[in-house]
């Protein structure tokens, strides 16, 4: 996993970070796996409040490798040994899973892009709860250009951050668009010179937050993108009843009045 993905934990926030600058991020079978692995050793992880995702030199991710491509219109499987038909990881696919499980985290994922973020790299960074790019940033839904579709949860995810014919005609056309695009489209929380300072920057604000409350808090939010009203507001009760009287509630509280830094437990 260190050769493809690089992953340092401090002050209670992860960086991820992609690892394959030579070849702009691009994802290969070994970039599915050990970015697949780095996100499930986080999500097991108590001590990991926030989670920052970047790419290592010139690019946060370019996409599917070329080589991966030619080698598809030559027949070959997208994914050597993979079934992609099978819904191999909860309600995803193992190529689907390389994002979705960012969403499933039950921490919050902060995307900093720069560079290019391609087909699956901008669909990577839609797994994201929040994304931060960079103004020169470049990014594609660019599947039909090579005669696909995005096929890794993105008309999952852009649909919800998008209207509608935004996200068809970006589809449909898989243009390069900017970062301002981006920003006025809603695919960016923001635009910053240094978008991984600025990530970790918010990371290690939430980080200081009850990390019961924050990953209540993800759950209420993932679940209100699917859910009727009624489910949801089901939820908040059964969230916050959960909550109230809770040792970090009662830190929560307690440090606020004293002015002082929170002592969270981690139980």
């Amino acid at each position: 996993m260190t050769d493809r993905v690089r992953v340092t934990v401090e002050n209670d926030v992860a960086h991820v970070r992609l690892n394959r600058p030579d070849k702009m991020n691009a994802l290969d079978p070994a970039m599915f796996e050990a970015v697949i692995e780095a996100g499930t050793r986080i999500g097991e992880r108590r001590d990991v409040r926030t989670v920052v995702l970047s790419g290592e030199g010139g690019a946060f991710c370019a996409g599917l490798d070329l080589d991966r491509l030619i080698a598809t219109a030559q027949g070959d499987a997208l994914i050597p040994g993979i079934d992609l038909t099978r819904r191999s990881h909860g309600i995803a696919n193992y190529a689907q899973h390389l994002v979705w499980l960012w969403r499933e985290l039950p921490m919050p994922v902060i995307a900093a892009v720069h560079g290019i973020a391609f087909g699956g790299g901008f669909q990577l960074a839609l797994g994201a709860d929040l994304r931060y790019l960079a103004p020169t940033t470049q990014l594609a839904v660019i599947e039909t250009k090579w005669g696909l579709v995005p096929d890794m949860g993105g008309t999952q995810l852009m649909r919800h951050l998008a209207r509608e014919d935004v996200v068809r005609e970006l589809t449909y056309t898989g243009r390069v668009f900017s970062a301002e695009e981006a920003l006025a489209f809603g695919f960016a929380t923001g635009l910053a010179d240094d978008p991984v300072a600025a990530a970790l920057s918010i990371a290690h604000d939430i980080a200081r937050r009850s990390p019961d409350a924050i990953r209540a808090a993800k759950r209420l939010l993932n679940l209100a993108a699917i859910c009727d009203p009624a489910t949801g507001l089901a939820a908040e009760t059964a969230a916050q009843a959960a909550l109230l009287g809770s040792a970090n509630h009662i830190e929560a509280v307690a440090s606020n009045l004293g002015q002082r830094a929170p002592r969270w437990s981690c139980s």
